[in-house]
């Protein structure tokens, strides 16, 4: 048993069965022992690719389109970018090199921010990012931004997948969901079936009567009532703009989908997943789908507008016809760029599984 484990047990045994999205948060966020408090993680020698791990293509034209939305919405004056989620600062380091190169009139107005609250991957991110400094500023939580003090664009690639879920069971007999928590067993830890969170009461997603008849008991499913709250901050502080975010998930009406009764909960480590969730807490990326809906349903409480959601293939092609109608705006189209933008928008690589949700 590691170091957090040890922790993690301490915290059950004096305080009784823990939730999973307590268990998910240390062993993920554990200062000096989570498994993002580490680095080395992304990429071919770590547990999983991302779509930055492909290159600096994703970066560029995040960056291209970006420019775009500025040049609109933010024509003069300074403005925002601001990142959560920024790992190493590899794509913010994507994004503003092509800014500086092609884009000189936007980074003289540029202030970057990263919403960061490690204090082991802020050093990581300033290593990355010093060519950059004098653009640069770091905040703790999102909510560190004012009421309607953000002109520009708040985003993020595969940061909610990564915020603590609550693990949740359907009892089909009383009709209600019921959670799962972790409690301690002689090796490590288990699951013990318990009454909902008390920070649960109202935040879940209603079940339509027709459905609550013909679920299976014992159904799975996740909610994440942070990644909720962070969207409704972020879309507080939007004064103008853009709110982005692009990973894996579902939208409303596939919440509860039949063809996966055990949750979209898994473990990844060493590029293979895992179903064992407990097992070395710390030592296994742990992630899930992310609800779009309860995302967008946030952010129109917030006033923000109608959620576009799109697959990232279809995001990053629209993008690439804009680049290819003034070619002059962008570099040079090579083999290189062409391999990225295939793993990046195929099918069957990273382009059908992610999807990006902007709001305004």
């Amino acid at each position: 048993m590691n170091a957090l484990a040890r922790e993690i047990r301490r915290q059950i045994e004096r305080g009784g069965p823990m939730t999973f999205a307590r268990f998910m948060e240390m062993a993920l966020y554990a200062p000096g022992l989570g498994y993002y408090e580490r680095p080395g993680r992304i990429g071919r020698g770590g547990d999983f690719f991302t779509s930055v791990s492909t290159g600096p293509l994703f970066g560029q034209l995040l960056a291209f389109q970006f420019a775009e939305w500025l040049d609109s919405e933010c024509p003069e004056g300074r403005f925002q970018v601001v990142e959560a989620g920024a790992h190493d600062g590899r794509l913010a380091a994507d994004i503003l090199d092509w800014l500086d190169r092609h884009r000189p009139d936007l980074i003289s107005r540029l202030e970057y921010c990263m919403v960061e609250s490690s204090p082991a991957r802020r050093p990581w991110q300033e290593k990355t990012l010093r060519s950059w400094k004098s653009n640069l500023k770091w905040v703790p939580n999102i909510g560190d931004f004012g009421k309607r003090q953000i002109d520009g664009i708040v985003f993020s690639n595969e940061f909610f997948d990564a915020l603590p879920v609550h693990r949740l069971a359907w009892d089909a007999k009383e009709s209600r969901w019921r959670e799962w928590r972790v409690i301690v067993a002689r090796d490590g830890f288990t699951w013990h079936l318990d009454d909902l969170a008390a920070d649960l009461d109202g935040r879940l997603p209603p079940v339509p009567a027709e459905l609550a008849r013909v679920l299976p008991d014992g159904f799975i499913a996740e909610v994440s009532p942070i990644a909720s709250d962070w969207w409704r901050t972020a879309g507080r502080a939007l004064r103008r703009g853009k709110l982005l975010t692009i990973d894996y998930g579902f939208s409303a009406e596939n919440w509860l989908r039949p063809d996966r009764p055990r949750g979209a909960l898994r473990a990844f480590a060493g590029h293979r997943a895992s179903a064992d969730l407990l097992a070395q807490p710390g030592e296994q990326d742990l992630t899930a789908d992310v609800n779009f809906f309860a995302l967008e349903e946030a952010g129109r409480a917030e006033g923000l507008g109608a959620a576009i959601l799109v697959r990232q293939s279809k995001f990053l092609t629209q993008i690439l016809a804009k680049i290819h109608a003034k070619p002059e705006a962008f570099a040079p189209w090579d083999r290189k760029s062409a391999r990225q933008f295939q793993t990046l928008a195929h099918p069957e690589h990273l382009g059908h599984p992610f999807q990006v949700l902007i709001q305004y």
